[in-house]
């Protein structure tokens, strides 16, 4: 048994330490909790697509992932435009005074939320780069059962961080009940994904 666990421990904080981080996914993912909009359905789509790239790393994909990279590139270009295109609502929706109450008005349908965080999620070069390569070579280093445990850790930590975040986004509430702190927020999304975008930008054209 102590022979599985190690590994499951190993896979939880090395898929923790790729997940929680500042980024596209997370900061929609918070949004959406603030505002109490589709909130799980959005966090177990978060979830189930990342344990299906962490499933597909430490099944052997990263090792064709790494071979194709013109797939990533175009990939690249496609993320960046649509992280541009996003930061421009974000930054946008920060200065239009209508959509700043402490309920969140600006709710979205849950077809177009879902559409919105697919594309933030499988849209990002690094999600593949993350899950599928990084995971997925370290995952080599374990074989048979304890290889399955080191991935069902990492997806462990995906769930735990998801949920957490999706759910735990209502204690802020307080905080949020005043527009000044929605525009701020919005700002911050904004620039986030412009940063996001133009990282790519430069990883793809270097």
């Amino acid at each position: 048994m102590i022979e599985l666990l190690l590994p499951a421990v190993e896979g939880f904080f090395l898929g923790a330490s790729l997940i929680v981080a500042i980024g596209a996914q997370n900061a929609f993912v918070l949004r959406q909790g603030l505002t109490r909009n589709h909130v799980f359905p959005i966090t177990t789509f978060c979830f189930l697509a990342d344990a299906m790239l962490i499933a597909a790393g430490v099944g052997g994909l990263g090792t064709v992932v790494q071979a194709a990279p013109r797939v990533l590139f175009v990939v690249t270009l496609a993320g960046a435009a649509f992280l541009t295109a996003y930061g421009a609502m974000a930054i946008r929706r920060a200065f239009h005074l209508e959509a700043l109450t402490a309920s969140g008005s600006a709710e979205i349908r849950l077809g177009p939320a879902l559409a919105t965080v697919a594309a933030l999620t499988f849209l990002n070069p690094h999600v593949y780069l993350d899950t599928v390569v990084l995971l997925g070579s370290l995952s080599a280093r374990h074989a048979g059962e304890a290889r399955i445990a080191f991935g069902l850790g990492a997806m462990v930590a995906s769930g735990v961080w998801f949920y957490s975040l999706g759910f735990g986004a209502r204690l802020l509430a307080p905080v949020f009940a005043r527009p000044i702190a929605w525009r701020i927020l919005d700002v911050v999304i904004g620039l986030v994904m412009f940063a996001i975008a133009a990282s790519l930008l430069w990883q793809a054209l270097a």
